[in-house]
């Protein structure tokens, strides 16, 4: 199976940075660019943010880590995955998401109240459908499309991943994920969820491929920052932050080791806390490029 290191943009990740950072990483050789959905932060759009970095590049992937869904139409959606597919073939990685984990963008993201799970998978139905068919047909609680017919359609199919952890999430995952992007999960808790999601597939007649599991991770410098450490424990108060975030790059390759072992073969690598960013990127390369296969 491939193993794949991507670059995790976040908050403090500015436009005006921007272009130097996927400069680096095309010139580097790294596999991917990741972009959060961060609408309260300097952050770059992750839709804005894909369309740039496809645009100063020749092999860069891009992906978003994650997108939120409801509270987009998918149809809408759909054209903008597909027009960036058209313009990049087999460069865009979209995963998506059920909410913000902020909780002060959630109304930014508006669905009918209680209804969200529903229409995060009534979105992901017609996303899937007008990605893969013309003059598409869909009547659902949430929305009526007589006739969608997003132009042009992919020239390879488009996978859609999901993000989440709960067990309504990963059930989710494996009746319409084509991956799954996890984050704040300890080896074992990422192994468990993988084979829930896969016995989640084979309920729904099919199969999610065997190297379409991966996790965003956080690397320090030493350290863990403190604003760092109480943002996992508000997310993880069950678990010592130190599982989740790797204090230094060996204790990053250590857990690297540990989520292969538990199935897992995509990562998404972030700086944990504020960084100098060209030292960073700089010790990414050196220490994940040997490591993909």
């Amino acid at each position: 199976m491939k193993v794949r290191f991507g670059v995790g943009l976040g908050a403090d990740t500015g436009p005006e940075a921007l272009g130097g950072i996927v400069d680096e990483l095309e010139s580097a050789g790294v596999d991917s660019v990741w972009f959060s959905e961060l609408v309260y932060t300097p952050a770059v759009d992750p839709f804005i943010g894909m369309a740039y970095a496809l645009a100063r590049t020749t092999r860069l992937k891009v992906g978003t880590s994650v997108a939120i869904l409801p509270g987009r139409h998918p149809v809408l959606v759909a054209k903008q995955l597909a027009s960036l597919a058209a313009l990049a073939p087999k460069r865009v990685l979209p995963v998506f998401g059920l909410q913000s984990a902020l909780t002060a963008e959630r109304a930014v993201f508006a669905v009918p109240p209680g209804r969200r799970a529903a229409v995060f998978d009534e979105s992901l139905q017609l996303l899937r459908a007008v990605l893969r068919q013309r003059d598409v047909s869909f009547e659902g609680e949430f929305f009526n499309v007589p006739a969608a017919d997003v132009q042009p359609l992919p020239a390879h199919p488009l996978e859609i991943w999901l993000g989440g952890s709960a067990p309504s999430a990963l059930t989710r995952i494996g009746r319409f994920g084509d991956g799954w992007l996890g984050s704040f999960l300890t080896p074992p808790e990422a192994a468990a969820a993988r084979q829930r999601i896969e016995r989640a597939a084979e309920a729904a007649g099919r199969a999610v491929e065997p190297d379409h599991y991966g996790i965003s991770l956080a690397v320090a410098d030493g350290r863990l920052p403190a604003d760092t450490v109480a943002a996992v424990r508000r997310r993880r108060p069950d678990v010592d932050p130190a599982e989740l975030i790797a204090t230094d790059w060996p204790a990053l390759h250590r857990q690297l080791d540990a989520y292969l072992a538990a199935g897992l073969t995509k990562f998404v690598i972030r700086a944990a806390g504020p960084t100098d960013r060209d030292a960073f990127l700089a010790r990414f390369v050196e220490e994940l490029l040997p490591r993909q296969n």
